[in-house]
């Protein structure tokens, strides 16, 4: 299983450079695509289906449709990008952040996390649905409240950009 592991990290981090270096918008949207779902397939051979799930849903299934929408409803596309004027400056300062981002991992002295003892532990191999469920949804200590709070938020987001958007 660790070789099916490494070789879906090598196609995850290629497409994900192809999206960085492809010049055509569609295509960069279809290796971003590729790299969701690499990333989905991790999460399954690292037995977080639940991760896997959300990862299919909502990255795949919602974010990248509406992507590969925008694209095509957009005008210009088939010229491809612009060159830019600051490749050379926005690489020198990506490196520089990756530098002291890679300084700052090593570096610093991480505390271990205890989990609380109200969290179910999940064994290795074991599906972590069921304990993710419980430990939301729990009666004494849950975050059915929280849930339930960012539920009606996205309810007034979305309600508010259908009034914005709506024609008058």
């Amino acid at each position: 299983m660790a070789w099916l592991f490494w070789l879906l990290a090598v196609v995850s981090v290629g497409a994900a450079v192809a999206v960085v270096l492809n010049r055509d918008i569609f295509r960069a949207a279809l290796f971003l695509v590729l790299c969701f779902f690499t990333i989905a397939i991790i999460y399954v051979t690292l037995n977080a289906d639940f991760l896997a799930a959300v990862q299919v849903l909502i990255y795949i299934g919602a974010i990248s449709v509406l992507l590969i929408f925008a694209i095509l409803l957009t005008r210009g596309v088939q010229r491809g990008n612009p060159f830019n004027r600051l490749k050379f400056p926005a690489l020198l300062i990506t490196g520089l952040m990756l530098v002291v981002l890679i300084l700052v991992l090593t570096w610093t002295d991480w505390p271990s996390i205890v989990a609380p003892a109200h969290i179910g532990q999940v064994a290795v191999g074991e599906p972590t649905t069921a304990a993710i469920g419980a430990t939301l949804f729990d009666k004494v200590q849950g975050f059915i409240l929280p849930f339930e709070i960012a539920a009606m938020l996205l309810l007034a987001a979305i309600i508010g950009a259908i009034v914005l958007v709506r024609e008058k």
